[in-house]
């Protein structure tokens, strides 16, 4: 065995939450590659060959018990990728509450035991969470998933952002008691990336620093660009990183900030709460 071996993933296990398309599906295929024995759940149907495909509605509590209930040894790397665009009916389930729910359930019944690491797909969206950290507290202290769902709808935040924002301040404030447990978590938010889900959207989330990639050359995320980062994040290769939420948009954000590309000042300033 070499010290690159610490970038792959023979002999583990890994779950993927949201493969079946997408970034998802790019991960699982990665993550496959380098090794792993692959479980992917989704809604939709999977096709990548080689892995054990589970059914799971994440707006659904039963549903999320029962896909559960069917992993049947621990594992060694959740990939929380599932995600639906606003407008979709229980979006603050798909896209966190159904996650934690998933990730709360995995730790009790010692399905994520000490070694193991969880990385999420947030979103540029997600950035900017730090200004809202106040409120987000209010949404993570409820672990209850009635409890939790009443709280998004009472306080108007069933949206994309709103959700992506929750997901982020949820890596960031879990990540001392999971690792006191063994368990690291991180996150990445990526820029535009062509998916299913972009296309769909196109206009806002392909179009989102289209001037930018435009004067660089350069097009939007391939899934596979993001899968890497992210299995990357939950290999031992990343031992030392926990609770962090790794921005992959070919540095759009960090070019508005310091205004290395003045286009993208305003969006960072937006994204980040600054104004």
């Amino acid at each position: 065995m070499g010290a690159f071996d610490a970038f792959r993933y023979d002999g583990k296990r890994a779950l993927v939450v949201g493969g079946a398309t997408g970034m998802g599906a790019a991960t699982a295929e990665l993550v496959l590659d380098a090794g792993a024995d692959v479980t992917v759940m989704d809604f939709a149907d999977v096709t990548l060959e080689g892995v054990k495909a589970v059914h799971i509605n994440l707006s659904d509590r039963s549903s999320i018990d029962e896909a559960v209930a069917a992993i049947d040894a621990p594992v060694d790397a959740l990939f929380a990728c599932a995600g639906v665009a606003d407008g979709t009916p229980g979006l603050e389930r798909i896209n966190f509450i159904g996650h934690r729910y998933m990730i709360d359930e995995m730790l009790e019944r010692g399905l994520l035991p000490a070694g193991s690491a969880i990385g999420m797909i947030s979103s540029a969206a997600g950035l900017g969470w730090e200004a809202n950290l106040e409120t987000l507290k209010e949404l993570l202290a409820i672990s209850d998933w009635d409890d939790a769902v009443a709280w998004v709808e009472a306080n108007g935040k069933a949206d994309y952002m709103s959700m992506k924002q929750a997901m982020c301040a949820y890596v960031a404030s879990e990540a001392f008691s999971l690792l006191e447990q063994g368990v690291r978590i991180n996150a990445i938010c990526p820029g535009p990336t062509d998916t299913p889900l972009a296309q769909a959207n196109a206009e806002t989330w392909l179009g989102f620093g289209s001037d930018f990639r435009e004067d660089l050359g350069i097009e939007a995320s391939t899934p596979m660009e993001q899968a890497m980062p992210l299995v990357y994040l939950c290999s031992a290769a990343a031992g030392a990183i926990s609770g962090q939420t790794v921005i992959s948009d070919a540095g759009y954000i960090s070019a508005g900030i310091t205004n290395a590309y003045p286009n993208a000042a305003a969006a960072a300033g937006f994204l980040l709460g600054r104004f």
